[in-house]
């Protein structure tokens, strides 16, 4: 559960680190510690190792037109109110936290990009982000190992208007294609 939880913690700072919020350093990693600290209190008896898919709507996280309040709490023991977060995540960003695999969807329609899984022996270099293998899924599910979520994660920040106002759903098509 550690490793699963520290990909999707990793992942949603670097969400927020390419955003350019003007959150120091200090403020993402304790956002980071107490956001991996609810995931891991959260989960403690939702957690099936034996049965993956098992509790997977529980462990999901979801902003769509409201904060996911698992993210709000996180960021309101840090003094980071839950609004304020709300306005630097994507306005639809999904992620699936489950044993032995942890993805994200950026849109509603948007490919399926899987940060960690266990079953993969292949490293494509983005430990800072916590991340062990990256796959596209096409919207019919199925699965095929691309460079193409992987690549999204490296040039976002690329594509974020440099004083920061551009909308990620702007993104979401390039995560997608």
């Amino acid at each position: 559960m550690r490793i699963e939880i520290h990909s999707a913690a990793n992942f949603l700072v670097h969400l927020l680190r390419i955003h350019h919020n003007g959150l120091t350093d200090a403020q993402l990693e304790m956002f980071k510690s107490s956001l991996s600290e609810v995931l891991r209190r959260r989960y403690q008896e939702h957690w099936f190792p034996e049965k993956p898919t098992r509790g997977s709507g529980y462990r999901c996280i979801r902003i769509n037109g409201k904060m996911d309040p698992v993210i709000a709490q996180a960021g309101t023991a840090v003094g980071l109110p839950a609004s304020y977060l709300h306005t630097l995540f994507p306005s639809e960003l999904t992620m699936w936290i489950d044993p032995a695999e942890v993805s994200y969807r950026i849109g509603e329609n948007g490919s399926i990009c899987v940060l960690y899984d266990s079953s993969s022996s292949e490293h494509q270099g983005l430990e800072d982000l916590g991340l062990e293998r990256v796959t596209k899924a096409d919207n019919a599910g199925n699965s095929s190992s691309t460079s193409g979520c992987k690549e999204s994660i490296r040039t976002m920040e690329f594509y974020l208007d440099p004083r920061g106002v551009q909308p990620f759903e702007q993104m979401a098509a390039y995560v997608s294609s």
